[in-house]
């Protein structure tokens, strides 16, 4: 196995104690945040160009992804024992199965937990399998996304090619990471609407749009009603930039706001 670290604009000192860390990572230095599907898509247009060099299977992951003793290799024991397994997923230890509604985009619903493999509608970015041809065949991910949805995006259209897309259960995922609320909300709506618009349609996309004005009318009115991760200017800025067409990274405003929790936060991290 060959691991490689693609870093979305890190410090000179943390990239020193990344290096000082996993010595036996090559580390690839993108030099900005890029976000999460362009800083995967960095590395996996490397990966493809080995042209099987490196093998017919990449695993995709963000930092704070930890799998559980024997999750690796239960999933490769479970794809390799399907025919046309294009993309897999492991599972989060809950009883619930990554599904795309034609409304509202990716969400999880509870399901009956099986053995070793299970259809999904998607799978979702915290540990990702992905094989060799199925990328050649549709592609990377949808850079629009910068992160949020992109691993749906990518799923749907995989199963539009004929690939299976599922997760595997058994093999286990935990992920403590902590997305702060002003990002976070603002990139999951707008994403959602992107993802729905370009799978199922303006109208679906529409009534997507004047669902979520209306349930941001209610929590700005009623605190009460508000989900435990609401920004009522993220959500704003996400309804508007939709219908503006602007995507790619969050509005650098938003970053700013995030910036004091995310400090805050990394700080707890290290503590503990």
């Amino acid at each position: 196995m060959r691991m490689v670290v693609v870093d979305n604009g890190s410090t000179d000192a943390a990239l020193a104690e990344l290096r000082a860390g996993l010595r036996e990572a090559d580390v690839w230095e993108l030099g900005d945040n890029l976000g999460f599907g362009p800083g995967a898509n960095a590395g996996l247009r490397r990966w493809l160009a080995g042209e099987g060099g490196d093998g017919d299977w990449v695993v995709i992951a963000p930092h704070a992804a930890l799998p559980q003793p024997g999750c690796l290799a239960a999933m490769l024991a479970a794809v390799e024992a399907e025919p046309r397994v294009g993309l897999a997923s492991a599972e989060f230890g809950t009883d619930e199965i990554p599904v795309v509604d034609p409304y509202f985009g990716g969400m999880t619903i509870a399901a009956q937990r099986g053995e070793g493999w299970q259809p999904a509608g998607f799978v979702h970015g915290t540990l990702l399998l992905a094989q060799r041809a199925c990328l050649q065949d549709i592609g990377l991910f949808d850079e629009r996304y910068f992160a949020y949805c992109e691993e749906a995006d990518l799923s749907v259209r995989a199963a539009a090619a004929g690939w299976q897309v599922g997760i595997v259960w058994g093999a286990v995922v935990r992920n403590p990471s902590w997305s702060s609320a002003p990002v976070a909300d603002y990139l999951m709506l707008r994403n959602s609407l992107l993802l729905v618009r370009t799978h199922f349609g303006r109208y679906k996309a529409s009534v997507r749009w004047v669902i979520a004005t209306m349930q941001l009318a209610r929590a700005t009115v009623s605190p009460a009603a508000r989900p435990a991760q609401f920004n009522g200017r993220g959500r704003v800025l996400a309804l508007a930039d939709f219908v503006r067409g602007r995507f790619g990274p969050p509005p650098p405003t938003l970053l700013f706001a995030d910036r004091p929790a995310i400090r805050g936060q990394m700080q707890k991290e290290r503590r503990s």
